[in-house]
């Protein structure tokens, strides 16, 4: 397994929770995470029911996994390893072009069984503190909701070391295939020199992937997305307020209610706007960011800026995201989840079981 994002970490886990035997290899395990990480930038949104979609493999991926992280919270929660998690999600409309969409969404939705529901402008203008403006219609899905990333890597990390977890913190610089015509198993060359091998190789290390893949002839390109995040610390009298039902997406923006009054906001620019070939975050993109592109609600304006941190998502160039691919016998790719990363963890991992066990039941990894 190469990648310790959010995607690699609970496929691991996951994998191990099958009976297999697997090592994680990535140069970051006795580090922080670098700015090359999308789980770095990641707020946890989970948006699957809200989905404009109701077909399709991302239609499917997207309520898997929403299914899948119950579970999962559940089973490590008995375990000793609880993961918070915030219920329920407003998506904001912006235009009447989104209003009219939402509309359609909802009765679908519901046709389909859904609790999803519209607010009416009267329930919008009751909720504190007072929603960005333009916001002329909201969503909510009660089902839909956030995950937090940092207590979810810990979750799996730790008990998957609990299971047996073999962690190599390491570069992998390239990947060889078996060189007899019995040997079967993968060559990983690692930094300094070192190898290591394994019947099955899952390439799960987002921008870093390409490269990988590049030495044994498979073209994946991944292009670099800035994602943002700040924590705010809200007034006291604007947090006792909050009535918000869950978590809000206004104009691409999302806004993450906190334990203590704190606030996420987070965003993704797209290459043109920043420079994430580089990973930079420059003042004028956090400015943007905590105002909202020049909305900023008075209370958002009082609010204290706390921290703020920046992370590289993986989008794939060519093909829709994310890449689930069997390269060849023992290569899987999972790779350039862009913006939905810890959303889609879940399929991923239960895509890449399937694979396995359809190839080879007890594989290492």
């Amino acid at each position: 397994m190469i990648g310790a994002g959010v995607v690699g970490f609970s496929m691991a886990w996951h994998l191990q929770g099958l009976g297999h035997q697997v090592t994680l290899i990535a140069p970051e395990l006795e580090q922080e995470q670098g700015e090359l990480s999308g789980s770095q930038a990641a707020l946890g949104l989970l948006m699957a029911q809200v989905y404009r979609r109701s077909s399709g493999r991302g239609w499917r991926l997207r309520q898997q996994s929403l299914a899948l992280w119950q579970r999962w919270r559940q089973e490590l929660e008995q375990r000793g390893h609880a993961i918070p998690a915030r219920a329920g999600l407003l998506q904001l409309a912006t235009t009447a072009e989104e209003v009219e969409a939402q509309e359609r969404l909802c009765i679908q939705r519901q046709e389909q069984g859904f609790p999803l529901r519209l607010l009416s402008a009267a329930e919008l203008a009751e909720l504190r503190p007072t929603l960005p403006q333009p916001s002329l219609g909201g969503l909510v899905s009660p089902l839909d909701g956030q995950i937090d990333p940092g207590p979810a890597l810990e979750a799996f990390r730790r008990d998957g070391l609990q299971r047996g977890l073999n962690l190599i913190s390491s570069r992998v610089m390239g990947l060889q295939r078996g060189s007899g015509q019995g040997d079967q198993r993968w060559q990983l060359d690692l930094e300094g020199g070192a190898t290591a091998s394994a019947a099955w190789v899952v390439v799960c290390a987002g921008l870093s992937s390409p490269a990988l893949l590049a030495t044994v002839g498979h073209q994946r390109p991944q292009s670099p997305v800035l994602g943002q995040a700040a924590e705010l610390q809200l007034h006291p009298d604007d947090h006792r307020a909050l009535n918000w039902p869950g978590s809000l997406s206004w104009d691409g923006i999302n806004l993450v209610p906190r334990p203590n009054g704190r606030l996420w906001l987070g965003a993704t620019l797209e290459p043109d706007r920043s420079s994430p070939q580089r990973g930079g975050l420059d003042d004028a993109a956090l400015q943007e960011l905590l105002t909202l592109n020049g909305h900023a609600p008075a209370w958002l304006k009082r609010c204290e800026l706390v921290r703020h941190w920046h992370g590289l998502r993986a989008r794939p160039s060519g093909r829709p995201a994310p890449l689930l691919e069997l390269l060849e016998p023992g290569l899987l790719l999972a790779s350039g989840h862009y913006r939905n990363g810890v959303l889609l963890a879940p399929a991923s991992a239960h895509w890449a079981g399937e694979q396995i066990a359809a190839a080879e039941p007890g594989a290492q990894l």
